[in-house]
């Protein structure tokens, strides 16, 4: 007999058939026994005869195998009900386990409910986060693809530094050093050299010593890159239409998340404004007497600028376009001001969730550049002569799944976007 999913059941009412999953409630009375199943596909309450249970000494989350048949039942939340005819228990839960899936969370702490995951996931209020999560990446590459992007799969193992060589993971290669990636802004530029348009997901690595709610080592980042475009305002059109594109489909298939998280519908971004770094500066002195940023935004100034971006049109956003080029990666386009450069960060709801620009796509500019910062392009030969192989003007831009997902859900910590967070201090499970 072959197992059948609990969303399949009204299309098979009166059939004999089995059903398996984790027991997610369990009431025994005297004349009836009722457990609610669960499964990938949903849950569903099953009946049975206590004298059919009551031999296995059932409890919450253990795995069981029930054959029985479906049935309709308006009384029921799902519209049906499973009549248990015989159990088999596939793994028993220990007896003392620190929660029970069912439970609210809210009060079990952090550690505890990533130390104990899979037990976590289980659970309905969690388990959407990770719901949401997919879907963004699904989304993202939907909307790519349908815009001639090649998702491209490209190495963790680099031989140096995207960002001068700082913050990298060193590991023993053999004989010599290599280290973790912390981005995959290099191999992205080859791939506009190869295929124009590309865009890869996948881990990237920061050591960072901070121990805060924002920051991880390991996180996930969605990267585009894009050949043939004129101005860096090309890149921020492109990701309001994947943005309103990817939280669109969020709102119509998982809006029952955002209500158990008392959050809103995501905006439409097609709307949200551009404003220069020295706008920025400028607002935030008239408005909050800020004085003290030179070259960057610091946490709380991204929380005034998106109060204030939602004041003037709604949303809690804005493109931040013109950051000081001393602040910005050595490939990074200069902007058309002074000491300015072709590339953004947007905000989101508070916090920074996107870097992007247009990139310098010459090896004399980016040999120039490296000159610029005292960095001899000798460091850098295996890099610049890929931009001797046909390199067309290109941008792109990176953004973090975790804080993306935390955000959308007003969650307080990124370690709860995070299935098995990577921080200072955890590396386990």
């Amino acid at each position: 007999m072959n197992r059948v999913f609990i969303e399949e059941l009204p299309s098979l009412y009166k059939q004999k058939i089995k059903i398996s999953g984790w027991i997610y409630r369990y009431r025994p009375l005297a004349k009836t026994a009722f457990i609610i199943l669960k499964d990938c596909s949903g849950t569903v309450q099953c009946v049975a005869d206590p004298k059919i249970i009551n031999d296995h000494n059932l409890k919450l989350d253990d795995v069981v195998e029930l054959i029985g048949s479906s049935r309709a039942e308006p009384r029921s939340k799902q519209g049906f009900e499973f009549d248990i005819e015989e159990v088999r228990v596939l793994n028993r839960s220990a007896h003392n386990l620190p929660f029970n899936s069912n439970v609210d969370l809210s009060d079990i702490g952090q550690d505890i409910i990533l130390t104990h995951r899979p037990l976590s996931l289980r659970n309905e209020k969690i388990n959407g986060i990770f719901q949401i999560q997919a879907e963004i990446v699904q989304s993202f590459r939907d909307f790519l693809r349908s815009r001639k992007f090649t998702e491209i799969i490209t190495s963790k193992i680099v031989s140096g530094g995207t960002e001068g060589g700082t913050n990298l993971f060193e590991l023993k290669y053999f004989e010599r050093s290599a280290y973790l990636a912390q981005s995959p802004q290099f191999y992205k530029e080859y791939g506009v050299a190869g295929f124009e348009r590309v865009f890869e997901t996948g881990h990237v690595y920061r050591a960072e010593p901070h121990a805060t709610s924002r920051h991880l080592t390991e996180y996930y980042s969605l990267d585009l890159e894009m050949g043939f475009i004129e101005s860096v305002e090309e890149i921020i059109q492109l990701e309001r239409e994947l943005l309103t594109f990817i939280f669109g489909r969020l709102n119509e298939k998982y809006f029952s998340i955002f209500e158990n998280f008392q959050m809103p519908k995501l905006p439409n971004m097609m709307q949200v404004p551009i404003w220069s770094f020295e706008t920025c500066l400028e607002k935030l002195k008239n408005k909050f007497n800020r004085n003290d940023l030179i070259d960057d935004l610091d946490p709380e100034a991204e929380r005034q600028l998106c109060k204030l971006a939602e004041e003037e049109t709604g949303v809690a956003s804005v493109f931040v376009l013109g950051f000081p080029l001393s602040a910005r990666p050595f490939y990074t386009q200069p902007g058309s001001e002074k000491n300015c450069s072709a590339s953004f960060d947007l905000l989101f709801r508070g916090q920074e969730i996107t870097t992007g620009g247009k990139r310098l796509h010459t090896r004399e500019s980016l040999e120039d550049a490296l000159k610029a910062r005292q960095i001899s392009p000798a460091l850098f030969e295996d890099h610049l002569q890929m931009f001797t192989l046909g390199m067309p003007p290109h941008g792109g831009l990176a953004i973090g799944l975790e804080r993306l997902t935390a955000l959308i859900l007003g969650l307080q910590n990124l370690r709860e976007a995070t299935m098995y967070p990577r921080d200072r201090n955890r590396i386990v499970p």
